[in-house]
Formats: C-alpha cells, structure tokens, sequence
C-alpha cells in the first residue's frame, strides 16, 4: 500500500501543482489586464524598470490572498487530476481486483488536504497579517509614496482617531483630533472625557506611542484650562491606520487581532462583522475538507465513461457550496438581517457536512 499511496499522492500533487498555477494565474492575469493602465501612471517619473518591479512585488504579495480564496477549489481540482487519471487508465478496477476497498485510496489525498489546510491557517494567521500594510495599497500607489485618510479609528482604551491624513513614508499623521473617552459605570456605553489637537503626530518605534507636535489636551470640563501634551500612548501602529480605514480590510487581521478589536466596541455594523470574520476563521478550513469529502465519493467510480458527468456533478456541488459561503459571508455583516453572525458563519457546514456524509457511506467500494 505504501506504494499505491506514494502513486496518488504524487498525482495529487502534481494536480496541485497546476491548478494553483492556472487559478491564482489567471487571476493575475485578469487583474493585470483590467489595471495596467494604473501601475503605468508613474512609468514617465520612475521608468519601465521600477514600474515592472512594482507589478511583480504587488502581485507576489497579492498570491497569498489569491491562494487564501481559491485554496478548497484548487484541492478540489487536484483531487479530479488525481483520481480522473486513475479512472481514465483503468487503474481502479486493478485497486479493486487486488482486495483493496477504494475508501482507502481517499487516504493519501486526505491526508495532503489537511496538510494544505495547515498551510492555509498559516497564511491566514501569519502571512497575510505581516503583509497586510502592504495589501491594502492600490495599483496605482508606489510604496513609501501613500497618504491615507484616517477616520474614526478606535484603539483598545475606546480613544477616537481622526486626522487630515497619515503619510507612511515618515510615519506622520498630520492635525490629528483625539477623542478620549472611558465606559460608563455599570454600562457597555462610552463618554467623552476630552480631546487632544495637534499639529501632527509621528511615531516613536522606541518608545510605541505618538510623539505629538503642538500637542494640546481640553477636558470635556469646559471650565478646565486646556494643557500641552507631548504623547499620545495607544496600541494603534502605523501598519494599523491603512488596515483599518476600510471595513473590507479587516479580513487581512489575524485571529487574535480581530478578537482584540471586537473588544473595543465600534458601531454595530463593524461588530458583527468582526464576530462573523471571528468565526469564519474557524470554519473556512473546515468548509475546505466538507467540499473535498463532497467531491471524493462522487469521482471514484469505476466506468470511465461515468467519469464526465461525475466530474460535473462534482464541481457542480463545489460551487455550490463556494457560492453559498461567499454569500453568507456578505449577509453576515449586514444590519438588516437579525440574525447573529455566528450563524452565517457555521451555515454552510450545517447544509453540506451532512451531504458529504451521505457521499461517503453510499460508495460503491
């Protein structure tokens, strides 16, 4: 058996192989085309050199979103190389013939999914967090050349951050407005205490806090005299400000970077959001292996001419499941819909988990 293994999991591989190159390609490719027009905005300032070296820094970095998204269809489409060749070259009924029950041939393949599966938490968890400051800028933006606006961002003491702009070439917000506020006794809801003006702000890697420029703090007591203040201590960073500015953003956090900002309190939008991205961190991978366990059973038959229509069947129910958690994932940050977000998050598994075993026990091995 170890042979047999080593056989498909080869084949599992290279199918692999391909369908990451041809999925997360042609994704390159189409984004590419659609934006040429805006990474040669600068080729007249920076010349075709630095221009071709940003297109391929921008998209290297963008794979690994690319791989986030399409990782549980390119497993799906490795196992149809894997096993539609096996199918087509009349292996099984060899499998078969030698005793061996074609449940066991989904070991190898199992097994390299959940491998692929941990390389998909690492990415989510690691990758795409360390990189994120740099996935948000657009086609057209030159790294160390951005300016970003900065709107009501909250940091962990429920401090509001607004600001004319920040720069990330020097780490510079410029005439930032701090509204510091404290939670009210025996309440969830926040009060203003005060709010701190300055000319700008720039940050200390030394020390992690604001060194403030004119800086002037007013409490709300209007009878108070308003004093200088040279910092402003926060857990906001300036990988933060660009990762924030956007709700769509948020989906470049790490786990505990969305439970740590679920726990400041935003408006009820961008907290079921947080709670919904919460959970779809914990059941993406798990709808990955549900749409492999889907897949499987149908793709292991032993008439090659079945092989068709068992191959759309297949991909037809995939991308139904694809489909279905791509839309709760829209519905989940929705107000409209008074349904919590954990719910949305565990949808599809409760539709398809039972299908998948279904699939399982009615093969024919």
């Amino acid at each position: 058996m170890k042979l047999l293994d080593k056989y498909i999991a080869k084949n599992f591989l290279v199918g692999y192989g391909i369908a990451f190159a041809v999925l997360v390609g042609l994704r390159v490719m189409i984004d590419l085309f659609m934006n040429i027009d805006e990474f040669a905005e600068h080729h007249s300032d920076i010349g075709f050199y630095r221009v071709s070296k940003n297109i391929i820094s921008y998209y290297l970095m963008h794979s690994s979103l690319y791989f986030r998204d399409f990782a549980g269809m390119i497993t799906v489409v490795a196992a149809v190389f894997s096993l539609g060749r096996l199918v087509r070259c009349g292996e099984l009924i060899a499998v078969m013939a030698s005793g061996v029950s074609l449940k066991r041939l989904m070991v190898p393949i199992v097994v390299l999914s959940l491998v692929f599966t941990g390389v998909l938490i690492i990415d989510q968890e690691m990758i795409i967090p360390t990189l994120a400051p740099r996935l948000v800028r657009s086609h057209d933006d030159l790294p160390g050349q951005i300016t970003y606006d900065v709107d009501f961002i909250i940091d962990s003491k429920g401090s509001v951050l607004c600001a004319q702009g920040f720069s990330d070439k020097d780490n510079r917000i410029s005439y930032p407005t701090i509204f510091t506020r404290a939670r009210k006794q025996n309440s969830i809801d926040w009060v203003v205490t005060g709010v701190i003006d300055a000319k700008s702000a720039v940050y200390n890697k030394d020390t992690k806090r604001w060194e403030l420029e004119e800086g002037i703090y007013a409490e709300k007591n209007i009878s108070k005299v308003p004093v200088p203040i040279q910092y402003w201590d926060t857990d906001v960073e300036p990988d933060d400000i660009p990762i924030r500015q956007r709700a769509s953003n948020i989906t470049l956090l790490s786990f505990a970077d969305i439970s740590a900002l679920a726990s400041t309190g935003t408006n009820l939008r961008d907290v079921k959001q947080l709670y919904s991205q919460k959970h779809f961190r914990i059941t993406d991978p798990i709808i990955n292996l549900v749409m492999l366990m889907i897949s499987l059973p149908l793709l292991i038959c032993r008439d090659p001419r079945s092989m068709k229509s068992a191959i759309m069947t297949s991909f037809s129910i995939t991308l139904s499941c694809y489909l279905i958690t791509f839309a709760c994932k829209l519905m989940a940050a929705e107000t409209f819909f008074n349904i919590m977000p954990e719910v949305w998050a565990w949808l599809p598994i409760v539709i398809f988990l039972p299908i998948a075993v279904v699939e399982v026990d009615s093969m024919k091995t």
